[in-house]
C-alpha cells in the first residue's frame, strides 16, 4: 500500500508543481505596465525617449516612432545587469490620447510601472496639466437614452 500511495502521492506533487510552473511562466508573459497619455503622440514619444535615453542614461537598442516602439536595456538601482525592456505607443482613434505599454520580461511587473509613473511625472512636470479633451455634443436629433424622461 505504502509503495502505491508513494507513487500517486509524487506523480500528485509532480503534477501541481508542473501546473504552478506553467501558471507562473504564462502569467510573466502576460506582464506589463499601462497607461494612458492626454498629451498626443508628438510629445509622448519625445518625453518617452528622453526619459530612457537622457534622465536614465538606459541605452536604446532600436526604436522607430513611425511604429511607435522603442526596445531598451534596462537597469535598476538594485542590479545593474541589464535587462531589455521595451516602451510601445498606441494611437487612440480619436488622436487625442496615446496608451503606453511597458515590457520589461525579466523583471518584477512593479519595474514597469516605476517606468510609467516616472513618464506620467515627466510629462505633467515639463507640459504642465494635460490638454483639456473638447467636449463632444451628441448629433443632431440623438436620443439621450441616460436619463428619466421629464413627467412635467
Amino acid at each position: 500500500m505504502t509503495g502505491r500511495f508513494g507513487a500517486a502521492l509524487t506523480r500528485s506533487l509532480w503534477g501541481g508543481l508542473v501546473t504552478a510552473l506553467l501558471l507562473v511562466a504564462a502569467t510573466r508573459a502576460e506582464a506589463k505596465a499601462t497607461c494612458r497619455s492626454p498629451y498626443g503622440y508628438d510629445r509622448t514619444w519625445n518625453a518617452a525617449l528622453r526619459l530612457v535615453r537622457v534622465d536614465n542614461g538606459w541605452k536604446v537598442t532600436e526604436k522607430d516612432e513611425a511604429n511607435g516602439y522603442l526596445l531598451f536595456e534596462y537597469t535598476s538601482p538594485e542590479n545593474r545587469k541589464p535587462a531589455s525592456g521595451s516602451l510601445e505607443l498606441i494611437r487612440s482613434r480619436d488622436e487625442d490620447t496615446v496608451d503606453v505599454v511597458v515590457q520589461i520580461a525579466q523583471m518584477p511587473r512593479y519595474h514597469e510601472q516605476i517606468v510609467i509613473d516616472a513618464l506620467s511625472a515627466k510629462m505633467r512636470r515639463e507640459y504642465g496639466d494635460p490638454p483639456a479633451r473638447p467636449r463632444r455634443e451628441p448629433p443632431e436629433g440623438s436620443i439621450d437614452a441616460g436619463g428619466p424622461a421629464d413627467s412635467d
